[in-house]
């Protein structure tokens, strides 16, 4: 990523940062973007990919393994830049008419970022109210997927859900979240 890219990219995490404190209580924006800064191109494009197609990412944590910064997508309904895609390549190639442009595990390992876990989600889910208006497709159990379905998340009546469908199904306010470790 060019230098002119990648400050743009920190002129927008910036400010999210800051006006976000409780998600991310005891870190500070320089140790932040020092990391974004020495993490090299890989995590940088994954990033600029979350921004760009409407994620919002933010710091919610550390790794507690790594030491890594944990970024996800923090925007208050599923990105929409990432909407409207069945949930993987399998489901995709299933299905033979009205096919969406794409899958949404797909585009998250062209992203280079990973699709969160249901636990993931619940977790996101206590620092704010997202998906109030539209769900996100989460990381499905093998045993799962492997039955035609997939799960997805989202928040209802001041409660989070998770529910199943089709793999292939695929709708205009689903989209999924990702995470990032820098």
């Amino acid at each position: 990523m060019n230098d002119s890219l990648l400050s743009e990219l920190l002129a927008k995490l910036a400010p999210r940062f800051a006006t976000n404190m409780p998600r991310h209580q005891g870190i500070h924006w320089a140790d932040v973007e020092a990391k974004i800064r020495q993490s090299g191109t890989q995590n940088q494009n994954a990033l600029h990919g979350m921004e760009l197609t409407g994620g919002e990412p933010d710091v919610v944590g550390v790794d507690p393994l790594t030491g890594k910064f944990i970024f996800v997508d923090c925007a208050a309904q599923s990105p929409l830049g990432r909407r409207s895609l069945c949930y993987d390549q399998a489901a995709l190639d299933a299905r033979k008419n009205n096919k969406p442009v794409g899958s949404a595990m797909e585009l998250a390992t062209q992203m280079g970022a990973q699709m969160l876990t249901e636990a993931q989600y619940r977790e996101l889910q206590t620092l704010g109210e997202f998906d109030t208006k539209t769900s996100s497709w989460l990381q499905t159990p093998v045993e799962i997927r492997m039955l035609g379905g997939a799960i997805f998340g989202d928040r209802r009546y001041g409660q989070i859900f998770t529910y199943h469908n089709g793999a292939d199904s695929y709708y205009a306010a689903r989209g999924f979240r990702t995470r990032l470790l820098v």
